[in-house]
């Protein structure tokens, strides 16, 4: 298994942001009720993320044995591509137990793959009515999934770099800067709240200052997991100032008000946390 496909669904963030902004377009451009992804596991392709322009007929996370999908299907061909204008009358297709359990007729899906060739899954259409797909149609489809092996590329370059260690520095004694930089998803917080915690503890840290200066926030994902990582390090007596927040971290916080709630000291700058301490950098 390749390491694209070890990603979970919250950590192919971009990949399921940007498919869903093509699929409406690829549905018109085709004449389908349904456009979606799907990802190759161990033994079964599911359903990351879908479109369903009328009628839903494929929700997401909806998962299949993989040798009894269509999927495989296109994954074996030599042109990365399987189409017919009826699964019910196809005769690799009708046998299949999913084809009478989705009801649908109209069929084409292509191989989706990331840059380095590696088979993630399947970018896929269907329709309840016969469809006669044209080489013209196959040609756009395989562009659009040319277009979603660079976002996920994106995903799996954001995965690697969640593996770098936390930058944890050391002030003085017993003062710590942790600077986060980036995205953060559901996988590097919890990496973030491991190795401060374990910091913490290892070097009798009495206060974090937390720089959120470099931060990127996508979505209400982290706020969430900082307010988890400030309550777990107050619980072991590490009192938590939070400096260089953003606009739009402010924003999401102003709606959810937790770090209000925790009573969490927040400021603009490193050097104002120091004096709330009563340390100051002395230039020598």
């Amino acid at each position: 298994m390749n390491p694209t496909n070890q990603l979970s669904s919250e950590q192919l963030y971009s990949l399921k942001i940007v498919s869903k902004k093509l699929f409406q377009l690829i549905s018109n451009r085709l004449n389908v009720n349904t456009t979606y992804i799907t990802q190759r596991g161990e033994s079964e392709m599911t359903v990351l993320s879908s479109f369903n322009k009328e009628e839903q007929i494929i929700p997401e996370g909806y998962s299949v044995e993989y040798g009894g999908t269509y999927c495989r299907l296109i994954i074996m061909n030599d042109g990365d591509v399987m189409t017919t204008a009826d699964l019910n009358k196809d005769l690799l297709t009708k046998e299949l137990a999913v084809t009478p359990e989705l009801g649908v007729k109209g069929f084409l899906g292509v191989t989706l793959k990331d840059l380095n060739g590696n088979v993630f899954g399947t970018l896929c259409v269907m329709d309840k009515e016969e469809k006669e797909f044209s080489q013209d149609d196959i040609d756009f489809l395989h562009s659009m999934a040319d277009i979603l092996s660079y976002i996920l590329e994106l995903d799996q370059n954001r995965h690697h770099l969640s593996y770098l260690s936390v930058p944890i520095i050391p002030i003085i004694e017993g003062v710590s800067i942790l600077t986060l930089q980036g995205i953060v998803d559901t996988s590097r917080a919890e990496k973030i709240m491991h190795e401060a915690l374990h910091y913490g503890s290892e070097n009798h840290v009495d206060y974090f200052l937390f720089d959120l200066s470099k931060l990127a926030v996508q979505d209400q994902t982290f706020p969430t997991m900082l307010f988890d990582i400030v309550q777990a390090l107050r619980i072991m007596g590490i009192e938590v100032i939070i400096t260089g927040i953003s606009p739009q971290f402010a924003m999401l916080e102003s709606n959810k008000n937790q770090l209000s709630k925790l009573g969490v000291k927040t400021v603009h700058s490193i050097k104002v946390a120091l004096d709330l301490i009563g340390y100051s950098l002395i230039k020598k």
